[in-house]
């Protein structure tokens, strides 16, 4: 064990040397993808994958935290994901909830802020029972904001925000002329995170899957050929690198933020 924390130190202080000095994104928003995959290409049950897969999720939210991020945003359920056989599901969804019961403390101690966005109403109870817990018990903390996306659908979240503007219409509360991008965003599931500056895929798709499509406008994407399981620190170091390269124009022209 303590050789483990050892190599962990190690991977983050040399990631920490690595992206010295660069222009760091404030908000990463990344697609685990790949867990099944890394299990089925080993020959084991694809519900080891997502076993694999929480250690790498792990590793990243304390190298995030390490190097300063602001906001980290993980896919960790889609609305599409239901349709796979029931007891992938069931299995995700319990390791979900136990990864967050065993980790909690720890970020609590690193100062990390807890957030799920999501359709939540439409999970299991006991995994709603949690993620209030961590979101309760962490909502004084400071530092990394870990929003973790259950049961979510960019177009889902696009539509209840679309549902909570019309309620406040028929209600007399709103005038639609009145609606602008800014209103439409204060609907959205957590209004106050900023919009993802980098969109990070592991395992090599490239596509978006239906995650955060509002927020993402002008994230900058990146793909990696790597499993999830198997991302580590230096995989981030690569994007962040990759990051710091390009040229953030939203629309403008070079050299302009």
């Amino acid at each position: 064990m303590a050789a483990r924390e050892d190599h962990d130190t190690e991977a983050i202080e040399h990631l920490k040397r690595r992206v010295s000095g660069l222009r760091l994104p404030r908000h990463i928003a990344i697609v685990m993808d790949g867990n099944g995959r890394w299990a089925q290409q080993r020959g084991l049950p694809r519900v080891q994958g997502h076993i694999e897969g929480r250690k790498a999720t792990k590793r990243t939210v304390r190298a995030c935290a390490a190097i300063g991020i602001e906001v980290l945003s993980l896919y960790a359920f889609s609305v599409e994901n239901w349709r796979r056989p029931p007891e992938e599901v069931n299995a995700i969804l319990r390791l979900i909830a136990t990864a967050l019961e065993e980790e909690l403390d720890e970020l609590d101690a690193n100062n990390v802020r807890f957030r799920a966005s999501g359709r939540l109403h439409e999970t299991p109870e006991y995994l709603q029972q949690v993620l209030c817990r961590a979101e309760e018990r962490t909502a004084n903390n400071t530092g990394l904001v870990l929003n973790l996306c259950v049961n979510y659908g960019g177009r889902a979240e696009i539509v209840d925000a679309a549902r909570a503007l019309a309620a406040e219409t028929a209600a007399g509360h709103l005038d639609p002329a009145s609606i602008d991008e800014a209103t439409f965003a204060s609907h959205l599931y957590q209004p106050e995170l900023p919009d993802p500056d980098l969109l990070l895929r592991p395992g090599g798709e490239t596509r978006v899957s239906n995650f955060l499509l509002w927020q993402i406008a002008y994230a900058e994407v990146i793909i990696l050929p790597t499993l999830w399981p198997d991302f580590r620190e230096e995989h981030l170091a690569e994007a962040l690198v990759e990051y710091s390269r390009r040229q953030r124009r939203f629309g403008g022209v070079s050299g302009t933020e």
